[in-house]
């Protein structure tokens, strides 16, 4: 019944991506963040930053016609770069701002490799560090990363996107044991859950994704996310293209 609920809202959310709610041609819109904004996993990825349009951003703008766009997300991101990079970048007087980021901070591709090549309890001990840096340093970081955006956007409307949680639990054939899935991804819901909070309080609309990627983890029967991938690397647990299509795409377009 709930996977008939989430098939039947898919189906609504992407309509209402087929037909804007509002016409975006004189919308000034900039797209920061990491390689889950920049496209990474998803086909036609260029450049140093891995800039792909098939990223949800690059979609949203073909499909909407803003009166501008830039591009600034860049894989590998920090909030760190965001501030020092990104926003410097941006034009005055964006009215829409998107962004994923938190995620490099955390620690994701040492936990990914960690999880990958260790047992279940040091990949529980590796989450378990991302999961204090969370707590510990990630809201000042994302307080100073959203503070530096509305400076130089004051005006703009910001949503927030969260990140998936990368692993379907249910199947028993999969590129990790049952125990390292289940680690990473309460380490995702911790790190989303933090995110919320700081965008919250710094004014921006939080769009959450994980309710459109339910049942499309790594090893469901369709995956949303490339599991370990050889050719290219950076692929390796990222959205592809249906997950930035069917998953992203209607969480920013329903926040925008």
């Amino acid at each position: 019944m709930r996977r008939a609920i989430v098939l039947v809202i898919s189906s609504v959310l992407s309509l209402a991506v087929a037909t804007p709610a509002y016409a975006a041609s004189t919308v000034d819109y900039v797209a920061l963040g990491d390689s889950y904004s920049s496209g990474v996993g998803a086909p036609g990825q260029s450049g140093t930053c891995l800039r792909s349009n098939t990223s949800y951003a690059a979609q949203w703008a073909a499909r909407n016609d803003p009166a501008s766009f830039q591009f600034l997300a860049c894989g590998g991101a920090t909030t760190d770069d965001v501030r020092t990079s990104q926003v410097p970048a941006m034009r005055a007087g964006a009215d829409l701002v998107s962004i994923t980021i938190g995620g490099n901070d955390a620690g994701f591709a040492p936990t990914i490799l960690t999880c990958l090549t260790s047992s279940d309890s040091a990949c529980a001990a590796k989450v378990a560090e991302g999961r204090a840096y969370v707590a510990n340093t990630l809201p000042a970081e994302l307080d100073a990363t959203y503070d530096a955006i509305r400076a130089k956007a004051p005006d703009a409307r910001v949503v927030v996107l969260s990140y998936p949680l990368i692993f379907d639990t249910s199947s028993i054939l999969c590129e990790m044991s049952v125990a390292k899935r289940r680690s990473l991804n309460e380490g995702a819901r911790v790190l989303d859950e933090m995110i919320k909070q700081r965008a919250e309080a710094a004014g921006f609309v939080y769009s959450e994704v994980r309710d459109e990627f339910t049942g499309h983890g790594v090893c469901s029967s369709r995956p949303w996310l490339n599991g370990l991938t050889i050719i290219p690397p950076q692929n390796s647990y990222h959205p592809n293209g249906s997950g930035y299509t069917s998953g992203y795409l209607p969480a920013f377009s329903g926040a925008a």
